[in-house]
């Protein structure tokens, strides 16, 4: 015994042991729970980032179309050149670059370049800048890969183009062409990166062209593919979250697109989870030393209940019926050793009964029969008796194997049986392929008439079913007869010392065991007697049939069909 209990006390410590070990696994678990709601809020933030690259981009092409609108739209452009005036061309041109200090300004005429502002190597003509702008004066919108220099080493702009006309007093017509761009350069960047608190870097390809002053050096080139998606690195000390995507309004007219990559500094999300992680650890670690002290102790106290549990449980086992005593922890264990000690208490009632309640085949019948309600010797009740059996089994059988014979008759019963317990009937046996039911015993009931003729009427529908997939297997449909009668039995205990039967016998069940076998002969599927019509001709809707002679009765009984129930579509006779 000290054995055992040693044992019951080394796998309560060996538990309390595993619930560490647990929560030490849980670490990776919390740790990624951890990182996954860092990438979650890293995502959050350059989602945000993104959009605000956007609006702001959208906000530098609402500038650069209204300057490149004014521009020419203005009367001095116009005259300057309808009159093929260089200087005054290059003089509008370079005070409008004093209102846009980042814009470049180019301004054509029907010969080639007029003026310009702000351009390190203007082209001499506009066609050099793109076949876009080639041919007669156009507008024109987009990013062109060197923007309005003739330099290859230029970085893309955006680019809008606007033709200028002569004025009214000439002849109105496009004379002229006004191009004004906005370089994606370190400058652009860098005033952008301000504005929005992220350090940014433009490229095409494979090749960066500008970038913020603060990028991590050697990181963004580390940027996956554009995604939505931030990927998190630790770079000079930092933790960046690094996010590639591409902007419709940056898309090159020629060669890669301008790809933006973006840098923003989450080393203060990346501390937070840290320092959680930490505490998390620390937490777990002191839980756990708690757990194994108050483990020990709480193992001993177990292990000692339990033994003397376990000890009066081996009693039992040998009918001994003994009480659990010296427990006193007062707690559930307590509790446990009280419940057991009731549990024995009804053991030795339920054995006192156990032999008699065997005997008898229903639970109902077992419940009023411990209720004490039920006399040994038999009782005078009125109920109803179905009679179910199948038309031609003798042939059907005949077709089968055992094996097949026996789950036919199963798949039946179960059907057939679940109808009458849902309708308050007690299947009284089994007659072969017969059933016999008894609505009213062992408690009778006022409506217990109705219930047997409802469960008759369910119990042709039911078998309807069953004959859908009985024909879908290949299976002969069956075909059943019904027969019910109302009147008084003796119901009680049958049989002898060493095996009874709680059952009903008298004239009513012989009666409707024969209205049952005229079912065939009648051409009727549910047969009822005159006594069951009078107590159910409210409910159902039944036809005369004939009154029949009976064997062991001298007065003749007159028989109805049961056609259905009031309100319900009429029963199909399957004869």
């Amino acid at each position: 015994m000290f054995s055992r209990l040693s044992t019951v006390k080394a796998k309560l410590t060996a538990l309390v042991g595993l619930s560490i070990v647990v929560m030490l696994a849980a670490l990776p678990i919390l740790s990624w729970l951890l990182h996954r709601q860092m990438l979650d809020e890293v995502d959050e933030r350059v989602n945000g980032a993104k959009k605000s690259f956007i609006a702001e981009l959208d906000d530098d092409l609402s500038d650069l179309t209204l300057a490149s609108r004014v521009l020419g739209q203005d009367e001095g452009t116009r005259h300057a050149i309808a009159k093929h005036d260089g200087p005054r061309a290059r003089h509008l041109a370079e005070l409008f670059l004093a209102v846009y200090p980042e814009l470049d300004v180019l301004i054509f005429d029907v010969n080639g370049l007029v003026a310009q502002a702000g351009v390190d190597a203007p082209p001499e003509h506009p066609e050099v800048l793109g076949a876009e702008l080639g041919g007669p004066p156009k507008a024109f919108r987009g990013v062109l890969a060197h923007g309005c220099e003739a330099s290859a080493s230029a970085p893309p702009a955006m680019v809008l183009s606007v033709p200028i006309t002569a004025p009214h007093e000439d002849n109105g017509a496009a004379q002229g062409l006004a191009v004004v761009c906005m370089p994606l350069g370190d400058s652009y960047l860098q005033n952008t990166a301000t504005k929005l608190g992220m350090e940014l870097e433009f490229a095409r390809g494979d090749a960066r062209f500008a970038r913020s002053s603060g990028c991590p050096a050697g990181g963004l080139t580390r940027a996956r593919a554009p995604s939505a998606a931030a990927n998190v690195m630790r770079l000079a000390g930092r933790s960046w979250a690094l996010a590639t995507f591409d902007v419709p309004e940056l898309t090159v007219t020629s060669g890669p697109p301008v790809s933006v990559i973006s840098a923003l500094d989450v080393t203060d999300v990346h501390e937070i989870i840290v320092r959680n992680l930490l505490l998390a650890l620390l937490v777990l670690a002191i839980a756990g030393a708690a757990s194994v002290v108050l483990g020990l102790r709480l193992a001993g106290v177990m292990s000692h209940a339990l033994g003397r549990v376990n000890i009066a449980l081996k009693k039992l086992g040998e009918q001994e019926y003994v009480h659990v005593t010296g427990v006193k922890t007062g707690d559930e264990l307590e509790d446990l050793a009280a419940g057991f000690n009731t549990m024995v208490d009804g053991l030795k009632e339920r054995d006192q009964l156990k032999t008699t309640m065997g005997k008898y085949m229903t639970a109902s019948v077992i419940e009023h029969l411990m209720s004490g309600k039920v006399q040994l010797g038999g009782e005078t009740l009125p109920v109803t008796i179905l009679f179910s059996d199948i038309r031609s089994f003798t042939t059907i059988s005949e077709k089968m194997n055992a094996q097949e014979l026996v789950g036919l008759l199963n798949e039946y019963f179960t059907e057939m049986v679940g109808v009458v317990m849902d309708n308050g009937g007690v299947v009284d046996k089994y007659i072969g392929d017969a059933i016999m039911a008894v609505f009213g015993a062992p408690v009778p009931k006022k409506d217990d008439a109705i219930h047997a003729v409802l469960a008759a009427v369910r119990m042709r529908v039911a078998l309807k079913k069953l004959n859908a997939k009985l024909v879908a297997r290949g299976v002969a449909a069956l075909r059943s007869g019904i027969g019910i009668h109302t009147g008084e039995v003796v119901a009680g205990n049958i049989g002898s010392e060493r095996r009874m039967e709680y059952t009903v016998i008298g004239d009513a069940v012989n009666l409707a065991s024969r209205l049952e076998s005229n079912t065939k002969d009648l051409g009727v599927n549910v047969l009822i007697s005159e006594d069951t019509w009078k107590l159910v001709k409210d409910a159902v809707v039944a036809r005369p049939v004939k009154e029949i002679t009976v064997k062991g009765r001298k007065q003749p009984v007159m028989t109805y069909e049961v056609v259905g129930i009031v309100g319900e579509p009429e029963l199909e006779r399957d004869l």
